[in-house]
């Protein structure tokens, strides 16, 4: 028996849509990360991009349990000494809240070229509307 180890060009791409109004932040990233990395397949192979795109549209309406809003904080450098930046989950969504679902998932994805790559395939728009209708996106869950 010889197991069957998938290429990413044999594999069909899917384009997904997932609507975020409403839905908890982290519940909805991982369903994302497993849509992108191919987990969902039965042709799911670690060492391989098998996974389909995925359109997020409505970012400005993702809920944050408990306290996250005003505790929950975000992290960057400038790369001068000194230079950390913090800010808080309320401040990003009013700045990008596209940023917030795109460091969820990333999180989840992994690290290196093959996560970067991977990672291309998520498209997050903070509206409904949305350029990739041509694509025929099919509504997940």
């Amino acid at each position: 028996m010889k197991s069957y180890h998938a290429k990413s060009d044999d594999v069909e791409k899917k384009w997904h849509i997932i609507d975020l109004k409403d839905k908890v932040l982290g519940r909805v990233a991982t369903q994302i990360a497993d849509i992108i990395r191919g987990k969902d397949k039965p042709t799911f192979t670690p060492s391989a991009d098998t996974g389909d795109f995925v359109i997020a549209i409505n970012a400005d309406h993702i809920k944050l349990t408990g306290n996250k809003l005003e505790k929950k904080k975000y992290y960057s450098h400038t790369r001068y000494f000194g230079g950390i930046k913090e800010i808080t989950a309320k401040a990003q969504m009013k700045k990008d809240s596209t940023a917030i679902i795109i460091a969820a998932v990333k999180g989840m994805v992994p690290k290196g070229p093959l996560g970067r790559k991977q990672m291309k395939k998520l498209k997050v728009f903070a509206g409904s509307e949305h350029p990739h209708s041509a694509q025929k996106p099919q509504a997940k869950a």
